[in-house]
């Protein structure tokens, strides 16, 4: 099966992170495009090109400034953004950002597993289904 091309935002300001995705997406031999902020502001302007529109945002719940519960607190407040799936990807088990980011309206809560591998299976999995949803086009 053919997979399409998808324009991933991956909101991360941990570098070490930022380098592992990088890998994972390598080591699958995925061609999706991934954009990448450090901090909420840096998302914020990448979505203002729309050019560079993203069709999913990996967002991590822990930043400096603006947390991720933040920011997907702003994204889906902004018609013209709200409806870009949004999934959280973070270290936090804590029930309470869960039931906050759903109650906000993200589309999935993955937890960063502690072995590599593992990330890689979740990665994949996550990546493989945005490629065959049908994705809103702006």
């Amino acid at each position: 099966m053919l997979k399409k091309k998808i324009n991933v935002l991956l909101v991360e300001d941990n570098i070490i992170e930022v380098m592992k995705m990088d890998r994972t997406i390598s080591l699958l031999k995925l061609k999706h495009k991934i954009t990448k902020a450090k901090t909420a502001d840096e998302a914020f302007e990448i979505l203002k090109q729309k050019e560079s529109f993203p069709d999913i945002i990996l967002l991590d719940l822990n930043m400096p400034k603006m947390s991720g519960i933040e920011f997907l607190s702003i994204l889906k407040s902004n018609d013209s953004l709200k409806h870009i799936p949004t999934i959280i990807l973070t270290t936090s088990d804590n029930e309470k950002d869960l039931n906050k980011c759903y109650k906000i309206g993200v589309s999935g809560y993955i937890l960063k597993p502690l072995k590599y591998e593992d990330y890689v299976k979740k990665i994949e999995i996550v990546l493989s289904y945005w490629c065959i949803n049908e994705l809103k086009k702006y």
